[in-house]
Protein backbone atom coordinates (compact mmCIF):
# COMPACT_ATOMS: atom_id res chain seq x y z
CA UNK A 1 0.00 0.00 0.00
CA UNK A 2 1.27 2.91 -0.90
CA UNK A 3 2.35 6.22 1.72
CA UNK A 4 -0.17 8.50 0.64
CA UNK A 5 -2.64 5.97 0.98
CA UNK A 6 -1.63 4.97 4.28
CA UNK A 7 -1.76 8.72 5.04
CA UNK A 8 -5.29 9.01 4.02
CA UNK A 9 -6.14 5.83 5.51
CA UNK A 10 -4.94 7.45 9.19
CA UNK A 11 -6.02 10.72 8.62
CA UNK A 12 -9.32 9.17 8.38
CA UNK A 13 -9.14 6.65 11.19
CA UNK A 14 -8.05 10.13 13.31
CA UNK A 15 -11.38 12.03 12.26
CA UNK A 16 -13.46 8.43 13.29
CA UNK A 17 -11.31 8.12 16.70
CA UNK A 18 -12.22 12.08 17.68
CA UNK A 19 -16.05 11.83 16.82
CA UNK A 20 -16.26 8.60 18.82
CA UNK A 21 -14.42 10.14 21.91
CA UNK A 22 -11.03 9.81 22.26
CA UNK A 23 -8.85 12.77 23.33
CA UNK A 24 -5.84 13.75 24.38
CA UNK A 25 -4.34 12.34 27.57
CA UNK A 26 -6.80 8.70 27.54
CA UNK A 27 -5.49 5.43 27.76
CA UNK A 28 -6.56 3.54 25.08
CA UNK A 29 -6.59 -0.43 24.87
CA UNK A 30 -7.29 -1.10 20.86
CA UNK A 31 -8.14 -4.91 21.47
CA UNK A 32 -7.44 -6.81 18.02
CA UNK A 33 -5.60 -3.92 16.72
CA UNK A 34 -4.08 -5.90 13.67
CA UNK A 35 -2.02 -3.43 11.14
CA UNK A 36 -2.72 -0.83 13.41
CA UNK A 37 -5.59 1.15 11.34
CA UNK A 38 -6.72 2.49 14.41
CA UNK A 39 -3.95 2.13 16.76
CA UNK A 40 -1.44 4.79 14.89
CA UNK A 41 -4.15 7.34 15.05
CA UNK A 42 -5.25 6.56 18.27
CA UNK A 43 -1.92 7.46 19.81
CA UNK A 44 -1.93 10.97 18.02
CA UNK A 45 -4.54 11.88 19.50
CA UNK A 46 -3.95 11.00 23.04
CA UNK A 47 -0.29 12.48 23.01
CA UNK A 48 2.67 11.62 25.20
CA UNK A 49 -0.36 12.48 28.02
CA UNK A 50 -1.84 9.60 27.10
CA UNK A 51 -1.43 6.15 26.18
CA UNK A 52 -2.41 2.87 23.63
CA UNK A 53 -2.32 -0.73 24.11
CA UNK A 54 -2.02 -2.52 21.22
CA UNK A 55 -3.51 -6.25 21.63
CA UNK A 56 -3.19 -9.05 19.28
CA UNK A 57 -2.80 -12.81 17.79
CA UNK A 58 -0.67 -11.80 15.63
CA UNK A 59 3.02 -11.54 16.07
CA UNK A 60 3.62 -10.35 12.11
CA UNK A 61 1.14 -7.59 12.47
CA UNK A 62 2.20 -5.84 15.37
CA UNK A 63 5.96 -5.89 14.45
CA UNK A 64 4.22 -3.98 11.44
CA UNK A 65 2.43 -1.93 13.56
CA UNK A 66 5.36 -1.35 15.70
CA UNK A 67 7.73 -0.51 12.88
CA UNK A 68 5.30 2.08 11.54
CA UNK A 69 4.98 3.58 15.19
CA UNK A 70 8.69 4.15 15.21
CA UNK A 71 9.01 5.31 12.05
CA UNK A 72 5.89 7.77 13.21
CA UNK A 73 7.96 8.62 16.57
CA UNK A 74 5.34 7.71 18.59
CA UNK A 75 6.92 5.90 21.99
CA UNK A 76 3.35 5.91 23.75
CA UNK A 77 2.47 2.57 22.57
CA UNK A 78 2.85 -0.81 24.06
CA UNK A 79 2.48 -4.00 22.49
CA UNK A 80 0.76 -6.72 24.20
CA UNK A 81 0.80 -10.28 22.40
CA UNK A 82 -2.60 -12.36 23.02
CA UNK A 83 -1.82 -15.42 24.52
CA UNK A 84 -4.85 -17.18 22.66
CA UNK A 85 -6.67 -16.98 26.31
CA UNK A 86 -9.60 -14.75 27.16
CA UNK A 87 -7.44 -12.67 29.48
CA UNK A 88 -6.33 -9.19 29.37
CA UNK A 89 -3.43 -8.68 31.23
CA UNK A 90 -3.76 -4.93 32.39
CA UNK A 91 -4.87 -3.82 35.74
CA UNK A 92 -8.31 -3.83 36.66
CA UNK A 93 -9.74 0.23 35.75
CA UNK A 94 -6.65 1.11 34.14
CA UNK A 95 -8.64 1.94 30.78
CA UNK A 96 -10.16 5.05 29.27
CA UNK A 97 -11.13 3.55 26.28
CA UNK A 98 -11.23 0.36 24.23
CA UNK A 99 -11.76 -0.18 20.76
CA UNK A 100 -13.34 -3.22 19.59
CA UNK A 101 -13.28 -3.12 15.90
CA UNK A 102 -14.33 -5.38 13.20
CA UNK A 103 -13.16 -7.92 16.33
CA UNK A 104 -16.55 -9.02 18.30
CA UNK A 105 -18.42 -11.24 16.11
CA UNK A 106 -18.58 -15.00 15.83
CA UNK A 107 -15.56 -15.57 13.32
CA UNK A 108 -12.78 -14.91 15.94
CA UNK A 109 -15.42 -15.71 18.70
CA UNK A 110 -17.64 -18.27 17.67
CA UNK A 111 -18.83 -18.95 21.22
CA UNK A 112 -21.46 -16.95 22.92
CA UNK A 113 -19.63 -17.61 26.37
CA UNK A 114 -16.11 -16.80 24.57
CA UNK A 115 -17.98 -13.40 23.75
CA UNK A 116 -19.11 -13.16 27.24
CA UNK A 117 -16.14 -13.89 28.94
CA UNK A 118 -14.10 -11.17 26.31
CA UNK A 119 -16.73 -8.61 27.86
CA UNK A 120 -16.21 -9.44 31.41
CA UNK A 121 -12.51 -9.09 30.86
CA UNK A 122 -13.09 -5.68 29.40
CA UNK A 123 -15.47 -4.30 32.01
CA UNK A 124 -12.73 -5.40 34.38
CA UNK A 125 -9.87 -3.07 32.55
CA UNK A 126 -12.28 -0.26 32.08
CA UNK A 127 -12.22 2.78 34.28
CA UNK A 128 -15.83 3.22 35.68
CA UNK A 129 -16.30 6.87 33.72
CA UNK A 130 -14.55 4.64 30.49
CA UNK A 131 -16.39 3.75 27.29
CA UNK A 132 -16.30 0.68 25.34
CA UNK A 133 -16.48 1.77 21.39
CA UNK A 134 -17.60 -1.23 18.72
CA UNK A 135 -17.35 -1.37 15.55
CA UNK A 136 -19.87 -4.74 15.09
CA UNK A 137 -19.06 -5.65 11.23
CA UNK A 138 -20.21 -8.70 10.84
CA UNK A 139 -22.39 -9.25 13.89
CA UNK A 140 -25.09 -6.08 13.92
CA UNK A 141 -27.96 -7.73 15.00
CA UNK A 142 -26.48 -9.61 17.94
CA UNK A 143 -24.11 -7.34 19.27
CA UNK A 144 -25.76 -4.72 20.89
CA UNK A 145 -28.05 -7.40 23.11
CA UNK A 146 -24.61 -9.30 23.99
CA UNK A 147 -22.72 -6.29 24.98
CA UNK A 148 -26.32 -4.60 26.73
CA UNK A 149 -26.25 -7.96 28.53
CA UNK A 150 -22.70 -8.04 29.92
CA UNK A 151 -23.29 -4.88 32.33
CA UNK A 152 -22.84 -2.17 29.46
CA UNK A 153 -25.08 0.42 28.36
CA UNK A 154 -25.45 1.85 25.40
CA UNK A 155 -24.81 5.17 25.00
CA UNK A 156 -23.92 6.77 21.56
CA UNK A 157 -24.27 5.64 17.82
CA UNK A 158 -22.17 7.27 15.39
CA UNK A 159 -23.25 6.62 11.44
CA UNK A 160 -19.88 7.11 9.34
CA UNK A 161 -17.68 5.72 6.47
CA UNK A 162 -15.27 3.35 8.46
CA UNK A 163 -12.27 1.80 7.49
CA UNK A 164 -12.69 -2.06 7.40
CA UNK A 165 -9.48 -4.60 6.22
CA UNK A 166 -6.91 -1.83 6.26
CA UNK A 167 -7.82 -0.32 3.00
CA UNK A 168 -11.62 -0.43 2.35
CA UNK A 169 -14.10 2.35 2.99
CA UNK A 170 -17.40 1.63 3.34
CA UNK A 171 -20.48 2.88 5.80
CA UNK A 172 -20.94 1.51 9.35
CA UNK A 173 -21.57 2.21 12.44
CA UNK A 174 -19.84 2.43 16.27
CA UNK A 175 -21.36 2.17 19.26
CA UNK A 176 -20.43 3.56 21.93
CA UNK A 177 -20.98 1.69 25.86
CA UNK A 178 -20.58 2.84 29.13
CA UNK A 179 -20.11 0.30 32.42
CA UNK A 180 -23.33 0.28 34.50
Amino acid sequence: MGEDRVACLDCHAENILRIVGVEKGKIVLDFGCGFGTYTIPAARIVCREGHVYALDKDGKVLNELMRRARSAGLGNITRIDASGKLKIELARESVDIVLLYDVFHSHYFPQVGNRRKLLGEIHMVLKRDGFLSVYPKHMESEAEDEIEDAKFHLESEHQMVLIHDNKHFEEGRILNFRKK
